[in-house]
């Protein structure tokens, strides 16, 4: 019996970027068996210390099977802590994982606290990248970043704080460390620097960290999403900022003297991208009913 064949035909595969803001599923096209990615883990909270930026992780020909549905986490970034009266409290709260078949970036570490009364907590918290330390914490011991740790590194660690600072550190951003204070200027630590990548077909940086908090004068966040920390000078009202939704940034952290009652920055939410090399057919001449119906059925022909 005779079959109804189009004519011959040229196929040319064009990039299909799938682009995840919140969780949902990538399924892979039914001619596909790698992809390339980029998982961005939410922001670490800022205190006085700074957050640190939410994990960066990407890669490329990463091993997938065909017409396969995968499940995707964009994680959250958290919220800023609260200033309480006379004193600054715990550590700012960690960002949350972000997702993609094997690969999880963590979330930000949050910026160290203030309160005398929670000494252990001055220490920026561990993650993708590290909170910066906060105010009253002279030691060298700083929040870790590329925790749990991978190859290559998802993050940096946050900044410390020296003796006599009335400022408090950067957090740690993808590409650079959070920025330590020292001394008696009462200025915060710049949040460290993320990531560029062109997945998405723009050139876009992610995974900044938050700046720290100071008396004097304001911290700018990392580039890539950080939050700037805030300060009491002029204005005790001076707002940190924080975290950029969808760039896993960290919030930006605030004075020691900043007014009670009010918060830090909060972390940045992160994003998965996953482009697709064989996400979309393109045909130069007539398909066969069967490639036509297969294809439309996958979402692939246009």
């Amino acid at each position: 019996m005779p079959r109804l064949i189009g004519a011959v035909q040229t196929v040319t595969f064009t990039d299909k970027v799938n682009t995840f803001n919140s969780s949902g599923t990538f399924t892979s096209s039914p001619l596909t068996t790698t992809v390339d990615y980029l998982v961005v883990a939410g922001g670490g909270a800022g205190n006085t210390g700074g957050g640190g930026a939410g994990g960066f992780r990407t890669g490329s020909s990463f091993p997938v099977s065909s017409s396969t549905a995968y499940p995707i986490t964009v994680g959250a970034g958290s919220a800023g802590a609260l200033m309480y009266p006379g004193g600054g409290g715990g550590r700012g709260s960690a960002g949350t994982p972000s997702v993609f078949s094997s690969i999880t970036s963590a979330g930000g570490g949050g910026g160290g606290g203030s309160g005398l009364s929670f000494p252990a907590e001055q220490v920026g918290g561990s993650g993708g990248s590290g909170g910066g330390n906060g105010f009253f914490h002279p030691e060298p011991v700083v929040g870790a970043g590329n925790t749990p740790p991978v190859s290559p590194p998802q993050g940096n660690p946050g900044g410390s704080h020296g003796p006599g600072s009335w400022g408090a550190a950067g957090g740690g951003g993808a590409s650079q460390a959070g920025t330590p204070v020292s001394g008696p200027a009462a200025v915060g630590g710049d949040g460290g620097d993320g990531s560029p990548s062109t997945i998405s077909g723009s050139d876009v940086t992610y995974s900044g960290g938050g700046g720290g908090g100071g008396d004097a004068s304001t911290a700018s966040g990392g580039a890539g999403g950080g939050g700037d920390g805030g300060n009491a000078t002029p204005s005790p009202t001076y707002p940190t900022r924080n975290g950029t939704a969808n760039l896993g940034g960290g919030g930006g952290g605030m004075s020691i003297n900043a007014v009670p009652n009010t918060y830090a920055g909060n972390g940045g939410s992160g994003i998965v991208i996953v482009k697709d090399p064989k996400g979309t057919f393109i045909a130069s001449s007539v398909w066969d009913l069967r490639t036509q119906f297969i294809q439309k059925k996958a979402n692939n022909w246009y």
